[in-house]
């Protein structure tokens, strides 16, 4: 969180500072008179801009905060506690190794495949385990109607985990399109470079509307980027389903296969 907070300090201030030498720059280069003359104008234009930039960067804001929340409402923890729990009702040897790769799976995540989620990448080990578990329930024998009924749902919450699984992949690989963030980029640096043109003659003045504004701005997109990864940063989404899982299901003994 710390992290994120200093980063999120340092890009609002060297925007901050870049605002402030174009603004130096366009004072000097463009008299007050021109400026003064041609503020309706600027102004005019100015608005349509500002406007178009609020769109993109709603609708961005918007579009990473329901990726961000659907990362945090995902249920494969929960899956893979119950499939742990039915196999309570399993006849051995089935029982055993089902639970054993329910449980190193888990771990699996918390400990090696969440850390490098940060970095776009996944568990090729957790993806091997969850292929073993299934492997293991198909390969129960079930010697009752009721063991058979548990198997029957223990594969039904095998294929909710594994969708949950490849959202959650998904949301780690993808995020806003390249495209977008130009238009984000462009539309925010035309936002402040605007005023530069304002007639404002009190330069403290100039500067202080437009640092404002910088730092709006520059908030503003830096939290669409912040939430465009989910499972990074600070204030990223954190494994504490699994955990609370690993705690429930046998926690600190040492993993399986």
């Amino acid at each position: 969180m710390l992290s994120t907070v200093f980063f999120g300090g340092v890009v609002v201030v060297a925007s901050v500072l870049a605002a402030m030498t174009g603004l130096v720059v366009a004072r000097r280069l463009i008299p007050l008179p021109v400026r003064e003359r041609h503020t309706a104008a600027t102004g005019t234009i100015y608005a349509a801009v500002y406007v178009m930039f609020g769109l993109s960067a709603g609708f961005s804001l918007f579009s990473v905060w329901q990726q961000f929340n659907t990362a945090r409402q995902t249920t494969e923890a929960a899956s893979v506690e119950q499939i742990h729990r039915l196999a309570e009702g399993f006849p051995e040897p089935g029982r055993g190794r089902v639970q054993q790769l329910a449980e190193s799976y888990v771990r699996e995540v918390v400990e090696v495949e969440w850390p490098l989620m940060a970095q776009g990448r996944s568990s090729p080990r957790a993806e091997a385990l969850l292929d073993d578990l299934r492997r293991g329930v198909q390969g129960v024998e079930p010697r009752t109607d009721a063991q058979d009924a548990l198997r029957t749902q223990a594969l039904a919450a095998l294929d909710e985990l594994e969708e949950s699984r490849v959202l959650r992949l998904v949301l780690v690989r993808e995020g806003l399109p390249s495209i977008l963030w130009v238009v984000l980029v462009v539309g925010g640096a035309l936002t402040i470079a605007f005023p530069f043109l304002f007639g404002i003659d009190a330069a403290w003045l100039h500067a202080a509307t437009v640092a404002g504004l910088t730092v709006l701005v520059a908030l503003i997109l830096y939290v669409i980027g912040v939430l465009d990864y989910p499972f990074g940063g600070g204030v990223g989404v954190q494994p504490y389903p699994f955990e609370e899982v690993l705690r429930a299901i046998g926690g600190n003994g040492g993993g399986g296969p």
